[in-house]
């Protein structure tokens, strides 16, 4: 079994990874760690915040750029970064978490937005899997 989240994709201008999961809740999950990588040295990060996150969307994969672009803009306004998640559920149109994280020691980037660029949400095999790509 594949243990990685996520790959990184290269990309012109921006940041780009291809994130997977077997649930809904695994990839939004591992969406929102691959992220994070993006931004800082995960292993340096004590997840000593903690904060409660619901959102609702059209779809699913508006609601998945509303929660990375959620965490993005918390993790800014409390100088954190979020690198666990813990999922109590996510339909189409809702999710619910619980997310943890600490402050960032180095930034490595800094993303200006989560963009719609190449998402497409699929089904492959026994998986979800799509792009995502962060404005930087």
């Amino acid at each position: 079994m594949n243990d990685k989240r996520f790959d990184e994709v290269e990309h012109t201008a921006d940041i780009a990874i291809r994130v997977w999961g077997h649930t809904l809740d695994e990839l939004f999950a591992n969406a929102a760690y691959g992220m994070a990588c993006q931004l800082t040295d995960v292993e340096d990060v004590d997840p000593t915040e903690e904060m409660e996150i619901q959102l609702q969307a059209a779809d699913v994969e508006m609601l998945l750029v509303d929660w990375l672009s959620e965490l993005l803009y918390l993790g800014e306004r409390e100088n954190v970064v979020f690198v666990e998640f813990d999922i109590s559920w996510v339909t189409s149109h809702s999710l619910r978490a619980i997310v943890r994280g600490g402050p960032i020691v180095e930034h490595q980037a800094h993303i200006k937005a989560v963009t719609f660029s190449e998402l497409n949400l699929e089904w492959t095999a026994d998986q979800y899997e799509t792009n995502i790509v962060f404005d930087v």
